[in-house]
């Protein structure tokens, strides 16, 4: 299945503090559910941002996990960026496709 890399600002600070608890919760429900495969702030960032791996079949999905969250429902979302990811090397190599763009044939993951 798919994994896509989300990064959202929510640089609003009072409204974050309000909402942090409800986010938590979700984010934790999507876990238990498979979809959410890690999370967490980005550190040094000009805006409150976090960072999030999904694992769901399509990008709308990913859209409609966002848009569901406490954050986003409450309006404190101020960018998204969604990009598929293969990962090839690390953690979650073993999930990948092994194949590098432009290469007709998988990678000798072996290394």
């Amino acid at each position: 299945m798919p994994r896509f890399i989300t990064i959202m600002a929510h640089p609003d600070g009072d409204g974050w503090n309000r909402h942090l608890a409800s986010h938590v919760a979700y984010l934790k429900d999507l876990v238990a559910a498979g979809r959410l495969r890690a999370s967490g702030p980005l550190i040094g960032t000009p805006h409150r941002s976090g960072f999030l791996i999904f694992t769901v079949p399509d990008r709308a999905k990913v859209e409609a996990l966002v848009a569901a969250d406490p954050f986003a429902a409450s309006g404190l979302i101020e960018n998204v960026t969604i990009t598929e990811w293969d990962p090839l090397f690390g953690a979650f190599a073993a999930e990948s496709s092994g194949r590098l763009p432009g290469l007709p044939a998988p990678l000798p993951m072996e290394v």
